[in-house]
């Protein structure tokens, strides 16, 4: 059996903590005893990655940190951007650097913390939120889910993404957040690619 590794880039600092969460959380989906190695995240902003080469630069670091063994899941906030075209573009360029390994990418729809507004009933009472929150009707509609997370929180509580993204990650119902476009794509992306480097590995 060999480790399965998973190399992720990120463009924020509680994604570089999140993202490796999530991943592991998916894997535990495949098999109770499916733990990836991911390693420690590329956080490059989207500003930059989508300048000519450097996501290019980017995937072939992380390709050659995994050392041909593994995946690499890319996760980008899509802020005012269409997911459906933007997605694809970046994997097309992503992949014509390395197309020996799989490589994911997923942008969320506004940002990151949307997935967290699909799921906010299972987030009652957890890190300042108020035991009576409720998800907004269209919660990847909303500019600012930092922002809506904040007003939330009674007594001048804020969002911070350093640490509640981590916390709230581990915590969040993945199958709720789900009803998010956005996430369904991730989770369907992420377990697809984990489904087989598990099988390659676990397998042999």
């Amino acid at each position: 059996m060999t480790e399965v590794k998973i190399a992720a880039i990120v463009e924020g600092y509680g994604e570089c903590e999140a993202v490796p969460i999530l991943i592991r959380r998916i894997a535990l989906d495949i098999a109770p005893n499916f733990v990836p190695k991911v390693l420690s995240p590329f956080r490059v902003p989207a500003s930059r990655l989508s300048k000519e080469e450097e996501l290019e630069r980017t995937v072939v670091l992380a390709a050659n940190k995994l050392q041909a063994r593994g995946g690499i899941v890319i996760i980008i906030d899509c802020d005012d951007g269409c997911p459906a075209q933007d997605g694809p573009a970046l994997l097309k360029r992503a992949v014509a650097v390395r197309n020996d390994i799989p490589i994911s990418v997923i942008f969320a729809k506004r940002e990151f913390e949307a997935w967290f507004l699909a799921a906010a009933d299972s987030l009652r009472g957890r890190r300042g939120l108020p035991n009576n929150l409720k998800p907004p009707e269209y919660p990847e509609s909303i500019r600012g889910a930092k922002e809506w997370l904040s007003r939330q929180m009674p007594s001048g509580g804020s969002y911070k993404e350093t640490t509640d993204q981590p916390a709230l990650t581990a915590l969040f119902d993945m199958s709720a957040a789900r009803t998010a476009d956005s996430f369904d794509k991730c989770y369907r992306d992420v377990r697809q690619m984990l489904e087989k480097l598990y099988k390659i590995n676990y397998h042999q």
